[in-house]
């Protein structure tokens, strides 16, 4: 009997700190959208109060200002995200998938205005996620946020790193007239925008 009890009480504190550090948990805030704009179905601009748009609520973390840093070596890097980014967003012009993984993997200071000190294996190809968190949503051709200090932007597909998981001969890729996210065949030419983690 005492065995018994003793087991519960272990049991009920052991299930009373994973609620406890479930509760506390980490979270992240998501950035903004960009968007502050809202409209109709027709596409006619209206008041943002009340329509329940992404425009009339501004969810997220609002944007440091500065949103982006020229580092003045060949470099970016973005505020928000602590990612750095290749000042040159069209280096390698259109590859297709895994040549542009290469581009990106082997880049290093001295190739492309880089004069940062980083080495090859410093870069890679961004996920998915990180290329759509330079995307602002209110704006096109590129969708990328006012003032960003970037050179050679492409309004077109950029390939990421991320492979398409329903298809494995596809991967993600953002296009940057727009903000667009699909996939494509991993033989198909997208450019190629390498970044690197913050120092």
């Amino acid at each position: 009997m005492q065995k018994i009890i003793r087991i519960t009480l272990h049991t009920l504190l052991l299930s009373s700190l994973f609620m406890l550090s479930s509760a506390f948990a980490a979270s992240i805030t998501l950035p903004q959208t960009g968007q502050k704009s809202c409209s109709d179905a027709d596409g006619k601009a209206i008041a943002c109060a009340g329509s329940g748009q992404d425009g009339a609520w501004l969810k997220g973390a609002a944007w440091p200002a500065p949103r982006f840093t020229d580092n003045s070596n060949g470099t970016v890097t973005d505020n928000l995200t602590g990612l750095i980014w290749l000042k040159n967003a069209d280096c390698f012009n259109t590859q297709v998938w895994t040549a542009a993984l290469t581009c990106a993997n082997t880049l290093a200071s001295g190739a492309c205005g880089l004069t940062d000190g980083s080495k090859s294996g410093d870069w890679r190809l961004p996920n998915r996620k990180e290329l759509q968190s330079l995307v602002d949503r209110s704006k096109n051709s590129p969708a990328l946020p006012a003032g960003h200090p970037f050179t050679s932007v492409q309004s077109n597909n950029y390939w990421s790193s991320s492979s398409y998981s329903n298809r494995a001969t596809n991967a993600w890729y953002v296009y940057l007239n727009d903000g667009y996210v699909s996939s494509n065949y991993k033989v198909i030419i997208n450019y190629v925008w390498p970044v690197r983690a913050g120092q």
